[in-house]
């Protein structure tokens, strides 16, 4: 909370107080539980698991009290909707005009996607001691993608390597959006927005208004963010040969250049120049993989192959291991792997074959994995979409609502669309949105597993 009161300081704002007084319920609230605490700190999976669930939901509960007290948000569920919202990275607003609030506001609400990109409970892992396998099970629960593997021996050193390089990416695209003569709170803003692939803008319109050169540096940083930082730390460490096997970073960006193409030639007798089309084609197909959800151009206006191409790209998502939310690139390789699969079992039933992943055999609990999160994800998307569809919109609507909101995405299409909101729907589905955003960053299971009796008995 404190960068936010240094930004009610330097524009003089009297909601600054706002933040004072959340930071001080934070730790009247925090002090006791950790003086009166169980003091072990060896946790297994399960705990690893409702830590992180219960830890996201609390620090959303904590992160709505500047909207609501501020009375920039006045309604307590569309506070909560707009934070789970920003930590989550998925960029859906219930704001109908964002360029009102007060700058320490809009602060706020565009660092929650940075806190969240990376992970709340990464950034802790790097400077709290744990013992045993404590944090790898905290790590495997917050971090996305079907496998989690340690970049050093250690995970705090992991940890730490990830927030560098996600630090210094961040500030590379600040100064690269400076020297476009961006003013310096909409550089960092839109940073945090892209760095965490989340989406909040501080214009009604999104990006429409900014310069191509300002366009083009955000279409280029929601790439980089949606790659794998496992990519980055080999080129770090002098291993960049092996990027050869990096099967789903180069899988990754066939899709894009397949996509942009596809979309340029779909929309170019709507724009002047060649330029202009395939830039907005580049930023939307970029902003919707990377589920980042700005908008350069109303893409809810194209044809409707170029939109289905979007909706798709909403369900593929970004790499395992970004900041990017989805299914993931890499589970949808291990989808198609398998499917491949089984056509050559009916063709050669004898005949013994692994799948094979960037080079090297697959697991079979990684592909039963995959296999069941598809199960759950298609169960939990359809019955999101039976309690949505209550609202009685048209089913565009509710569907491309559940779709960027459980793939962290932020816009839609129809009544949601780039330049509409959610604020239109009844409490009950923002709240069942809500869910489906912190289901969707943290991989469905944290947060399902609440749900189960058997999670909160003690072990024997």
């Amino acid at each position: 909370m404190v960068l936010p009161m240094v930004v009610a300081l330097i524009y003089r704002e009297n909601e600054g107080w706002t933040f004072v007084a959340t930071a001080a319920c934070c730790l009247a609230i925090g002090i006791p539980c950790v003086i009166g605490g169980l003091r072990g700190n060896v946790f297994h999976s399960r705990e690893g698991l409702v830590i992180v669930a219960l830890s996201w939901l609390v620090l959303s509960v904590m992160g709505a009290a500047p909207f609501v007290l501020s009375g920039a948000i006045p309604s307590p569920v569309d506070a909560l909707f707009e934070t789970v919202s920003g930590f989550t990275t998925t960029g859906a607003s219930i704001l109908t005009d964002v360029e009102v609030l007060p700058r320490c506001v809009l602060f706020w609400r565009s660092f929650t996607h940075w806190i969240g990109g990376m992970g709340i409970l990464v950034f802790l892992l790097s400077i709290v001691p744990m013992t045993g396998g404590s944090r790898m099970h905290l790590m495997k629960a917050e971090s996305p993608g079907p496998s989690v593997s340690k970049l050093t021996p250690k995970v705090q050193s992991t940890a730490k390597i990830l927030y560098e390089i996600y630090l210094v990416l961040t500030i590379a695209q600040i100064v690269l959006l400076l020297i476009g003569r961006m003013p310096l709170f909409d550089a960092l803003t839109i940073t945090f927005g892209t760095a965490g692939t989340g989406g909040f803008a501080i214009k009604n319109d999104s990006m429409a208004s900014y310069s191509p050169y300002l366009q083009n540096v955000t279409t280029v940083f929601m790439i980089l963010f949606g790659v794998n930082f496992n990519a980055y730390f080999l080129i770090l460490m002098k291993r960049a040969k092996q990027l050869r096997y990096a099967e789903e970073v180069w899988s990754y960006l066939g899709i894009i250049g397949v996509s942009v193409a596809a979309i340029a030639i779909n929309i170019r007798h709507m724009y002047g120049t060649l330029e202009e089309t395939v830039r907005h084609a580049a930023f939307q197909v970029a902003s919707i993989i990377t589920t980042t959800g700005y908008s350069s151009v109303d893409f809810d206006q194209w044809p409707e192959f170029a939109r289905t191409i979007l909706v798709v790209l909403m369900f593929i998502g970004a790499c395992a291991g970004s900041t990017g939310g989805g299914l993931k690139v890499s589970r949808v390789l291990i989808l198609c792997k398998s499917v491949r699969q089984e056509f050559h079992y009916f063709l050669h039933p004898r005949e013994v074959r692994s799948l094979r992943m960037e080079g090297r055999p697959l697991e079979q609990d990684t592909v039963r994995s995959v296999n069941v999160y598809l199960a759950t994800y298609v169960l939990v998307f359809t019955l999101s979409i039976l309690l949505v569809s209550l609202d009685n919109e048209d089913l565009v609507t509710t569907f491309t609502a559940v779709a960027t909101t459980f793939n962290n995405v932020g816009p839609g299409l129809a009544a949601v669309g780039p330049l509409q909101n959610f604020s239109h729907f009844s409490d009950f589905a923002k709240l069942v949105m809500t869910f489906d955003m912190l289901a969707g960053r943290l991989e469905l299971f944290p947060v399902l597993l609440l749900f189960f009796p058997r999670t909160w008995k003690r072990f024997s």
